[in-house]
């Protein structure tokens, strides 16, 4: 008989790992056994855990000043910065939930995923002040202020050694600690609530399975902390590690290389593929001292065999893929060390976590190993719900089972390989974009009458998207002019690179656009 494609991880969290009340109580941990390890290195700024401690208990009690109360929500619109790290922690430490948002959405954008939040406060840098201050008004946020240059600055705070966060008002392990917003499969965007208990077995899991020396790791990362791995690995990990982490501005190849190099980095939090391909090819790759790294990660893109090989063979070091979405992460994770990896597959379920693959129709009938289906999970890491989405809760989360939307298999060695997409999702260098979203503002151009994107690959960013539009009658429009509409209108990576005029899109029996027919068109 044909074995069931039910995979649980192999092993139990470690329970020697060390376990807190709330991702707070962890840094706190950080300040009480490293308080003069670096914690933040950006640009020539640098943070001590010490300072760090100091600085979150300081914006704490600004923003308690400010009537942010537990249970309720503050907004953070801000590039990667020591100020967003120092927020991130300041916000929970009220007992709030945090909410980043991308700041370099258009107002429009910004507006559909802050309609229902109903935040206390918004946070931001000075490039997003004025972006900040219109949200502020549109759904009558109290307070908004600048955190960083040209506002409220750290330094009184990192220099006050009377500051410290009061232990005993502290949240717990089951208050909501994020919204972290995921577009889903309708294209709309959910905010997406975890607790500090799910938040953390993410983080526990990923130290599992891709250990640390707690006080000695030197984190370099590239990814937004406004993204579930931006933020659930690669700034929060480097805290629990009680380490070291180095932010760059943005994703330029020669500088993080040399990032990598000067700051002796161990662990490169990395990303989907495209940030790979792109160091390999920066011209002073080969000039520049790579040895300290242990391991390099990705996910959020597949990356194929040939890179897999060349990342090896130059950096000489593993490139470990995992598996996640916003609504849990990790999922799956290729191990470090002595453990099995198997190319182009996500590797295997982490500890305490279920893998199946299941019927399309049904979603309840398990398929024997080796066939297609949809990926669901079960495990701690989990969100707790779609905020204000109950329905879209209930077809997400059946039986304690998230159902990922993505097309995978299980081999007879026991790896999860994703092979397609339930959802007309397109990933964008590793941002996931969702065709339906993209139509809905096309749609809005009072010359389109009809308008439809689709993916198509891409060497670089994996995939990009191509739009196919139908003019209303008797209108002209350039491609020039359709480019600026969609550079006014969206930010950069959901912005089709290429537009198709026709007369007419293909459509189903039931007519629905074919997107089928329409990416057989590419």
């Amino acid at each position: 008989m044909t074995k069931p494609s039910h995979l649980r991880g192999k092993f139990p969290i470690d329970p020697n790992l060390p376990r807190y009340d709330s991702l707070v109580h962890m840094l706190l941990a950080a300040v009480d056994a490293h308080p003069e390890v670096t914690a933040v290195i950006y640009q020539d700024q640098r943070i001590t855990y010490a300072e760090f401690g100091r600085a979150v208990a300081g914006l704490a009690r600004k923003l308690a000043g400010q009537g942010l109360r537990r249970g309720e929500r503050g907004v953070l619109m801000m590039a990667n910065s020591i100020e967003m790290d120092v927020a991130l922690m300041a916000v929970m430490a009220t007992g709030a939930q945090v909410v980043p948002v991308n700041p370099f959405l258009t107002p429009h954008e910004l507006s559909k995923q802050l309609a229902d939040i109903d935040a206390r406060v918004v946070i931001s840098d000075q490039l997003t002040a004025e972006k900040a201050a219109n949200v502020a008004r549109e759904f009558s946020v109290p307070n908004h202020f600048v955190l960083g240059a040209g506002g409220n600055t750290l330094d009184a705070w990192t220099r006050d050694t009377s500051l410290a966060l009061d232990r005993k008002a502290l949240p717990g392990l089951d208050d909501l600690a994020l919204i972290i917003f995921t577009g889903g499969s309708t294209g709309i965007p959910k905010g997406v609530n975890h607790t500090h208990r799910g938040l953390l077995a993410g983080t526990y899991i990923h130290v599992d399975v891709w250990p640390v020396e707690y006080g000695r790791e030197v984190f370099l990362n590239v990814a937004p902390m406004f993204h579930i791995w931006g933020l659930g690995y690669a700034t929060w990990v480097p805290i629990y590690a009680q380490s070291t982490l180095v932010m760059v501005p943005r994703y330029e190849p020669d500088k993080v290389v040399r990032a990598l190099s000067d700051h002796k980095v161990t662990i490169f939090a990395g990303g989907p593929a495209p940030i790979y391909m792109g160091l390999l090819a920066s011209p002073i790759f080969d000039d520049c001292d790579l040895s300290a790294l242990r391991y390099c990660l990705s996910g959020g893109a597949p990356c194929p065999a040939e890179l897999h090989r060349e990342w090896n063979a130059r950096a000489k070091c593993p490139l470990l893929e995992g598996w996640g979405m916003t609504e849990g992460a990790p999922f799956c994770l290729n191990p470090c060390g002595s453990g099995k990896r198997k190319l182009l597959s996500v590797g295997n379920p982490v500890p305490e976590t279920d893998v199946q693959i299941v019927d399309l129709e049904s979603g309840e009938r398990v398929l024997p190993l080796g066939e297609r289906g949809e990926v669901r999970v079960r495990g701690p890491q989990l969100m707790r719900e779609y905020r204000n989405r109950p329905e879209e809760t209930r077809a997400a989360l059946r039986d304690g089972w998230m159902y990922t939307g993505d097309i995978g298999v299980i081999d007879d060695e026991g790896f999860v390989s994703l092979v397609d997409r339930k959802k007309d999702m397109v990933i964008v260098g590793g941002f996931n974009v969702y065709p339906r979203e993209v139509d809905e503002v096309l749609f809005k151009h009072p010359k389109i009458r009809e308008a439809a994107t689709v993916g198509r690959p891409d060497h670089r960013l994996g995939e990009v998207l191509v739009a196919f539009v139908v003019l209303a009658r008797g209108e002209t429009l350039t491609e020039d002019e359709f480019f600026a509409y969609c550079k006014e209108e969206m930010v950069k990576y959901k912005r089709p690179v290429e537009v198709r005029f026709v007369d007419a899109l293909p459509k189903t029996g039931t007519n629905k656009i074919n997107r089928i027919a329409l990416r057989a068109m590419l």
